[in-house]
């Protein structure tokens, strides 16, 4: 794979102007501001499991394993924990995609250590008469321009539950680290310290910056979809986060680069709002959706499609060039259909494009056949290659091979 600066500089000249902003050459890790996320803020001891009445992913999982009553000792170099963060999406009762989350938990106040490394009170189990870290306090990163909307929906669904629902961007922005090195790494060799950035950390003098996150414990915690994705966190808006050299803080177009070459949509421009089947936007294989919770809006649409056991829709990465080869830059735009050459029938929709890279739904059958030629439809000197990713699951395509040989 070509480094990653180098790629944005065949894009074209409005990715080319990302390379003033972000590093002269790849660094193999980019940290980008997202400003395409805002922050919002559950408050109070009915949010997780109001959230969990909504959302595809299992909210109560994930709080039950973090507040498990135990008894804490004052240990001057253990850091506080944050619970892993979870993805997951809000549908419309038909089980289309409306909004997607990245859900955080503050690290509980009582294995925070302040400023000084003074150990917590002995004995002090996690949570208060706050209820913080017992459910009390749940941020999400969402769709910047969709927040207000968001905001709304999530009042309608509130009724007598008791969570206050605010807006806090002003106070918190969303980062995103990323890269050949985060992604190819373990956290125990080339990021051991990714994981325990914080309070708690009174001798990692590279994290004296998220200790002015005040009582919440600011980490870089692992992408909850994968690997390849790297580090993703909240932080103050006045804070740089820890492990963010000046030289590597990159435009988020880095990132709109990297999740496109490994197909993974984000946010309700590029999974349309009302439209979109959750499934088919890889959204299972994202970890966003569990099966074996109870209800939530939506989830009779997709269980149904689930246990059905063939998409034959998917979101793939794809790649724009001429009948030699050639990449073309900015020769698509999102909305173009895509058709096989042959037959000149629609194989799908181009849903997002950056230079000579962009995401579509298409259907797999015609598009991972052998020797298939695709194209765009009103530009046939334009053809379109789709590239399976490596991390998608080998049933993905087995089932749809098993399906045709039937028929």
């Amino acid at each position: 794979m070509l480094p990653l600066a180098r790629r944005l500089a065949r894009y074209g000249p409005g990715a080319r102007r990302l390379l003033h902003t972000g590093p002269p050459a790849d660094p193999g890790v980019l940290a980008s501001r997202l400003a395409s996320r805002a922050v919002v803020r559950f408050r109070g001891p009915e949010a997780a499991r109001f959230l969990n009445s909504l959302l595809t992913n299992d909210v109560l999982l994930s709080h039950a394993s973090s507040s498990q009553p135990q008894r804490y000792a004052p240990t001057p170099n253990l850091p506080a924990r944050a619970p892993p963060p979870q993805y997951a999406a809000l549908l419309t009762p038909q089980g289309r995609f409306l909004y997607d989350l990245f859900l955080y938990r503050p690290a509980p106040r009582s294995q925070m250590l302040d400023r000084t490394g003074a150990a917590p009170q002995t004995g002090e189990r996690p949570g208060g008469e706050d209820g913080e870290g017992d459910g009390g306090e749940v941020l999400a990163d969402v769709d910047a321009a969709e927040v207000d909307e968001l905001l709304a929906c999530f009042k309608r669904y509130r009724l007598r539950s008791k969570v206050e629902i605010d807006n806090v961007s002003e106070e918190f922005l969303c980062w995103q680290r990323f890269g050949n090195d985060v992604a190819h790494a373990g956290p125990s060799t080339q990021e051991p310290e990714a994981q325990s950035i914080g309070w708690g950390q009174g001798s990692d003098h590279a994290a004296e910056s998220s200790a002015q996150g005040n009582g919440h414990g600011w980490q870089w915690l692992k992408d909850p979809r994968l690997d390849i994705l790297g580090y993703r966190g909240i932080f103050p808006a006045d804070t740089i986060p820890p492990l963010v050299e000046a030289d590597k803080e990159a435009d988020e177009r880095h990132y709109l680069l990297w999740r496109i070459e490994n197909g993974v949509a984000e946010g309700s421009t590029e999974i349309p709002k009302g439209e979109a089947i959750p499934l088919e936007y890889n959204l299972a294989g994202l970890n966003a959706i569990s099966f074996d919770k109870g209800c939530y809006i939506g989830q009779e649409l997709i269980a149904r499609t689930h246990h059905r056991g063939v998409i034959r829709k998917r979101l793939i990465p794809l790649k724009f060039v001429d009948e030699n080869d050639k990449e073309l830059e900015q020769a698509v735009a999102p909305g173009s259909d895509v058709v096989d050459d042959a037959s000149g029938k629609k194989v799908g929709t181009v849903s997002t494009a950056l230079g000579s890279r962009g995401m579509g739904l298409l259907r797999l059958e015609a598009t991972l056949k052998e020797n298939a030629v695709l194209a765009i439809s009103d530009n046939r000197d334009v053809r379109v290659k789709a590239i399976k990713p490596d991390w998608w699951p080998a049933e993905w395509t087995e089932v749809l091979g098993q399906q045709s040989a039937v028929a």
